[in-house]
């Protein structure tokens, strides 16, 4: 099974919306029986909440199904995951740190890194918490237009240890 885990700050925003659009993409790709996708964040402060009321509304116009619960993402994890995913450079910072070994600090990329479109400048995916709907709607499409991308590195490994 190859596992990856998105994570943002509190994982009730990006992170969860991350997971449900990529566990959609694994699904059309027929991966679902290879590759595990879950999130969780940086911070233990909504440990046990669901996603944010917002997160869920914008998911749900776009067809994605959810069921999250917030977890705070723990350095004993690294040796389970295949890939962890941070929203933006600060997340990549704090959980590269996190890591056990340089082999693990290894396995953290930065989502928008998969999105061709993205310039260096522009690679986080901006915490939408604090700001309205509209904000959520501009990650969704982020989130959206880097999961290709990831599902082609994904695919890639995956053919790569089944082969």
């Amino acid at each position: 099974m190859y596992r990856v885990c998105f994570v943002c700050t509190g994982n009730i925003c990006r992170s969860p919306m991350a997971e449900s659009v990529f566990r959609a993409r694994v699904t059309e790709a027929g991966l679902d029986a290879l590759v595990e996708v879950d999130s969780a964040g940086t911070g233990g402060w909504h440990e046990g909440d669901g996603a944010d009321p917002r997160t869920v509304t914008v998911l749900e116009a776009a067809g994605y199904e959810q069921n999250h619960r917030a977890r705070q993402f723990r350095a004993s994890w690294f040796a389970g995951l295949d890939l962890v995913i941070a929203l933006d450079a600060g997340h990549l910072r704090d959980l590269r740190a996190l890591a056990p070994t340089p082999e693990d600090a290894a396995k953290v990329r930065l989502l928008r890194t998969y999105d061709p479109s993205a310039k260096a400048e522009d690679a986080d995916v901006p915490d939408p918490y604090y700001g309205s709907l509209d904000g959520f709607e501009q990650c969704l499409e982020l989130v959206e237009a880097a999961s290709a991308g990831l599902l082609d590195a994904v695919r890639e490994t995956v053919k790569e240890r089944t082969a």
